[in-house]
C-alpha cells in the first residue's frame, strides 16, 4: 500500500510535467494571450493534476479521511513552529502567479540587485545579474519589498546624458548639434520627442541635458555610448571645446625682514 501510494503520486507528477510541456510548447504559444498568462495556466494545470493524484493515492490505499485530517493537522502545527518562511514564500509565489507583477524575462531591480528574471518557482525566483551572477531571491522579497520592473508593460526607457561646453561657445549652435544627433539616431523614438535643455551655468562649463526614449531596454547601455561618441565627434568637428575643471591659484609673496 505504501509503494502504491507513492507510485501514484510519482506518476501524477510525471504526467503533469508532460502535459505542462505540451501546453507551453505546442498549445499556449499559438494562442494570443497576455504576458504571463501561459505560465499561470500551465502551473495551475500541473498542480491540479498533482492534487488529483494525491487524492487518488489516498483512495487507492484505503486511507480513512480522518487519518488524512490528522496528518494535515500535524503538518499545520509544524508550520506554526518552524515553517513560517517557507509558507510565506509559497503564498508569495501564488500571488506572483496570479497578479503577474514580475515575469520571466523581465529586467528588475530589487534593493541593490539588478538583473533579468530567468526562472520563477513556488518558493523562490532566479535572477541573473548583468555581471553574470545568478541570485536566488525568495518570492516573499518580491512581494513585501519595493521592486522596480523596467519591462513590465513594455521595453521603453528614457536615457539622460549630461554634456558641457566651454564658456564663450554659441549655445544655440550647440543645441542644434545635439538635437540633430538625437533625431538622426535610428534607435531613438520620435515620440516622446527628444529634448536638449540648457541645464546650468556651471563653474567651468555651460551644461546641457539630453533626454530621449528608446524602445529596446536591452540595448540602452550601447545606445547611450553611441550617443556620447557622436557628441564628442560632432563638437570636435564644430571646433567647440569640451572643458575640464580649472582652478586659478594666486600666490602672494611676503617679505620677511
Amino acid at each position: 500500500s505504501v509503494l502504491l501510494f507513492f507510485f501514484i503520486i510519482w506518476l501524477s507528477v510525471i504526467v503533469s510535467d508532460m502535459i505542462r510541456a505540451v501546453l507551453e510548447d505546442d498549445v499556449l504559444n499559438r494562442v494570443s494571450l497576455k504576458k504571463g498568462v501561459p505560465r499561470m495556466i500551465s502551473v495551475i494545470v500541473r498542480f491540479s493534476l498533482i492534487s488529483v493524484g494525491i487524492f487518488l493515492a489516498v483512495s487507492a490505499v484505503g486511507m480513512p479521511l480522518n487519518q488524512l485530517t490528522i496528518i494535515i493537522s500535524a503538518f499545520s502545527v509544524g508550520i506554526g513552529f518552524g515553517l513560517q518562511n517557507v509558507v510565506n514564500n509559497f503564498v508569495s509565489g501564488i500571488v506572483l502567479l496570479f497578479e503577474r507583477p514580475v515575469q520571466i524575462g523581465d529586467a528588475v531591480e530589487v534593493n541593490n540587485l539588478i538583473g533579468s528574471v530567468k526562472s520563477m518557482g513556488i518558493r523562490s525566483s532566479n535572477i541573473r545579474t548583468f555581471d553574470g551572477a545568478e541570485v536566488i531571491v525568495p518570492n516573499a522579497n518580491l512581494i513585501s519589498n519595493e521592486v522596480i520592473n523596467w519591462t513590465l508593460s513594455d521595453k521603453k526607457r528614457r536615457i539622460e546624458i549630461f554634456s558641457g561646453v566651454a564658456y564663450g561657445s554659441d549655445v544655440h549652435r550647440v543645441k542644434e548639434i545635439l538635437l540633430s544627433i538625437l533625431k538622426h539616431h535610428p534607435d531613438i523614438l520620435e515620440e516622446p520627442e527628444p529634448l536638449v535643455l540648457f541645464n546650468d551655468l556651471g563653474e567651468s562649463s555651460l551644461d546641457f541635458r539630453l533626454l530621449f526614449w528608446i524602445d529596446n531596454f536591452d540595448k540602452w547601455i550601447i545606445i547611450k555610448s553611441e550617443i556620447i561618441f557622436k557628441i564628442h565627434d560632432a563638437l570636435k568637428e564644430a571646433n567647440i571645446k569640451i572643458p575640464f575643471p580649472q582652478r586659478d591659484l594666486h600666490i602672494k609673496s611676503k617679505s620677511i625682514d
